[in-house]
């Protein structure tokens, strides 16, 4: 049978249906007008989500993989669209997200001329991609497009960036579609499931540490299970605090940048550490120091799903290349040993309970109470996304992570990630599940007016915007190392709620405890009618973060 001609737009929209594409996030170029043509003939199959800037698109994609499991996608034009776009792409990688950034291209004969707009792709992307490739032959847009797929899902999931040519999109050929892309992960031998129970047998305080994102909800109640079982006292990585039940009592905390000191003392005691998934990077490892470099002090078994992360850094007593779900499975089913360690992670787990006991927090806006107020209104399978900066503390140290799949941050840190997280979110839940974001004031005016995309989708996430006219994070670590010496950290505001409102949004300003609940309820009865939310919270400069005030700092 003889393939009908397609355009090479056609059959590149064509692939992304066969894998199951259901949204694209992009802003519109003219490089790739024949691809989005194509779309016009899946629009009912493919929903098209017209953001305001590429890096918010591409945040978007990166969100809608986290939360869903799927491959995030985003199409976005040649040059300035690809550079916007690369935050994103950076976010992936370091997240270990699954993502596919499309780029309309020069045509091929104005190639290598520096041709208007022209980026290399290649260069651009090949260091923070699993893979960067231009497609010059609209018959191997099949081939190409799965192999894109199959490499950002399997092994350490990540993104791919992929280079169309505009002429090349525009083409006329006859060529069979490829069908579905799997998803590859190495599967834990037997023989290292049964040496690793040994270790754990024989440790009297061994600690687990989960992370990554190879994670299903499967693999994720048997790494509860197993852990539950085997009574390991079990800390979550840098913003994966949704992998593992909090209210567990086998869960002490998270090991990211409000980490607890007490935490960080029992790693250190630990006789066996065991992590799964986790690349144990800068953020979870308190700058490499956490556990000794090559060889730890206690002995470490490391479970990754990529072959080079494994002995990268430290030297592990047990190296296991598997997916988190397979080892997950494995060790979930491996028969209880004699707990010894009980009082031990009784003792971890009451450690992360005292440290939710909130210190204080001078001025008229109590974030603890904030904090407090939420935890008693919103569902507990609320999605929760964070942008980066000090105020995140409050949300990683004092919201309790009941389901998989309810956490969205950047674990590289991108500031603006919030607003299009919780964006993207939103779309995806459809008024089934309520998304909360938290932003600085900082990071919303980098991606702020992708409200705008909310109100032309219908989304309707609630953004809690933390206003201290500062870059806290940067201030908190001027006041530490160059005492008396701030500069660059100030800010100059809008009325955030004004803007909101402005935007077609609710929106108010919260200067004092007292307001925050009932501005809460109007908030969230604006989402509840389809409309986003906005709440300004008027923070002063004196609450740093959630542990210390910017007078004990100074203190010091």
């Amino acid at each position: 049978m003889v393939a009908q001609a397609r355009s090479g737009g056609q059959i590149l929209v064509d692939q992304l249906a066969i894998n199951g594409v259901r949204r694209i996030f992009l802003v519109p170029g003219e490089s790739y007008l024949a691809a989005l043509d194509a779309l016009h003939d899946h629009a009912d199959e493919i929903e098209g989500v017209v953001c305001r800037q590429e890096g918010g698109a591409a945040f978007m994609a990166e969100a809608h993989a986290k939360l869903t499991g799927e491959t995030g996608v985003c199409f976005v034009t040649r040059g300035p669209g690809a550079c916007n776009a690369a935050i994103g792409v950076h976010t992936a990688m370091q997240d270990s997200t699954p993502m596919i950034l499309l780029i309309g291209q020069v045509a091929r004969d104005a190639r290598h001329r520096e041709a208007f707009q022209e980026i290399d792709v290649d260069r651009l992307f090949g260091w923070t991609t699993k893979w960067a490739v231009e497609v010059n032959d609209a018959r191997r847009l099949p081939e190409l497009i799965a192999r894109a797929f199959q490499i950002a899902t399997s092994g350490r999931p990540g993104p791919v960036a992929i280079s169309l040519p505009e002429d090349m999109l525009t083409d006329m050929v006859e060529v069979a579609d490829a069908p579905p892309a799997f998803a590859l992960s190495p599967v834990p031998a037997p023989a290292d499931i049964a040496r690793m129970a040994e270790m754990i047998a024989a440790a009297k305080r061994p600690l687990m540490i989960v992370g990554g994102g190879d994670w299903t909800a499967a693999g994720a109640n048997a790494i509860r299970a197993f852990a539950s079982r085997f009574d390991l006292p079990t800390a979550c990585s840098f913003r994966r605090q949704d992998v593992v039940d909090n209210s567990l009592p086998i869960y002490v905390g998270e090991l990211g940048t409000s980490v607890d000191q007490r935490l960080i003392a029992r790693i250190r005691e630990a006789d066996l550490v065991i992590a799964v998934g986790t690349r144990l990077s800068e953020i979870t490892t308190q700058g490499y120091t956490l556990l000794d470099v090559p060889v730890p002090a206690a002995p470490l078994i490391h479970i990754h799903p990529d072959l080079g992360e494994l002995g990268r850094i430290y030297r592990p007593a047990l190296a296991i290349n598997a997916g988190c779900d397979a080892f997950a499975e494995a060790a979930a089913a491996l028969p209880a040993p004699t707990i010894t360690w009980a009082d031990w992670t009784a003792s971890v787990r009451a450690d992360y309970e005292a440290s939710l006991a909130p210190g204080s927090s001078p001025g008229p806006l109590d974030m603890n109470t904030v904090m407090a107020v939420l935890k008693n209104r919103l569902p507990a399978d609320t999605v929760m996304v964070n942008d980066a900066g000090n105020f995140t503390g409050w949300l990683q140290r004092f919201w309790t992570y009941r389901h998989f799949k309810s956490q969205l941050g950047p674990c590289n840190g991108a500031m603006g990630y919030g607003v299009p997280a919780a964006v993207g979110a939103a779309i995806e839940c459809a008024g089934e599940r309520t998304v909360v974001c938290f932003v600085g004031d900082g990071g919303f005016m980098m991606t702020g007016q992708e409200l705008a995309t909310a109100i032309r989708h219908g989304a309707a996430p609630l953004i809690i915007v933390v206003d201290n006219g500062t870059f806290g994070t940067i201030r908190m670590h001027q006041e530490r190392h160059y005492p008396g010496r701030v500069v660059a950290t100030d800010l100059a505001n809008p009325d955030f709620a004004a803007l909101a409102r402005a935007y077609g949004a609710f929106g108010v300003t919260v200067s004092e405890t007292k307001a925050f609940a009932p501005a809460l309820e109007e908030a969230l009865a604006a989402t509840e009618q389809g409309l986003p939310a906005l709440l300004c919270l008027k923070l002063g400069i004196e609450v740093i973060s959630t542990r210390t005030t910017l007078t004990r700092l100074r203190g010091r």
